[in-house]
């Protein structure tokens, strides 16, 4: 029979004070203008492909909160004593960060069980992966300028994040994304650890605030390594 309580009720007119603030699923890649966390899906069904122009620094964020979102992360990069130390200390262990030589990626058998992000660290003129994305397997490639490759790269990317770069960078990545004047304009003055992302149809500027244990192990945010 149970115990005798009153109905559960509420007037219609409170029904929007139930709403559960729910965001997006994926990683939170930092903190909006208001305050709001920042949530990048990066994990998809779909092949989706990043480029970042910036710093060492926030690819290493990412990879460690991509990790954390259960992705395996396969690092290329040409200058792998400067991921060894966070390979080592993710994943309490377990092998959820790999490092790779430029061009020697395996393939890594992504599943919607067990997606997988390759971050591609192979400096201003990245040679074509031979790992691409996929369905479950995103790719983020990081430049640390704006290079001869960048605009073949921003076009075919599903996101663009830019850090701060010298006034004629600003201005050439305003013209291949289609940036206001405005946004273009500020992105030679952005403080260490802000990106503006961009898609075909969006843009947010977003601070990325480092837990104590990244700066522990990254230190400050910083644009230039």
């Amino acid at each position: 029979m149970g115990p005798r309580r009153d109905r559960h009720s509420v007037p219609v007119d409170q029904l929007g004070a139930l709403a559960l603030p729910v965001g997006d699923d994926g990683m939170v890649v930092g903190v909006d203008a208001e305050g709001r966390p920042a949530v990048l899906g990066i994990n998809r069904p779909s092949p989706y492909d990043v480029t970042l122009i910036g710093g060492l620094w926030t690819a290493q964020v990412l990879a460690l909160r991509a990790a954390a979102t259960g992705a395996r992360v396969a690092v290329e990069t040409g200058r792998a004593q400067a991921w060894t130390a966070l390979a080592q200390a993710a994943g309490g262990g377990q092998p959820c960060i790999t490092l790779h030589d430029v061009g020697r990626v395996p393939p890594q058998g992504a599943s919607a069980g067990s997606p997988v992000v390759v971050i591609r660290d192979c400096g201003m003129r990245p040679p074509r992966g031979r790992v691409v994305s996929g369905p479950w397997q995103s790719v983020l490639t990081l430049l640390p300028y704006l290079s001869p490759v960048a605009p073949r790269l921003l076009e075919k990317s599903s996101l663009v994040g830019v850090q701060r770069v010298s006034p004629d960078e600003a201005a050439q990545i305003g013209r291949i994304m289609g940036l206001q004047r405005a946004e273009w304009e500020t992105l030679s003055t952005l403080a260490d650890g802000v990106t503006l992302w961009c898609t075909p149809g969006d843009r947010q500027f977003v601070m990325t605030q480092a837990t104590d244990a990244e700066t522990g192990l990254l230190g400050s945010a910083r644009r230039m390594d």
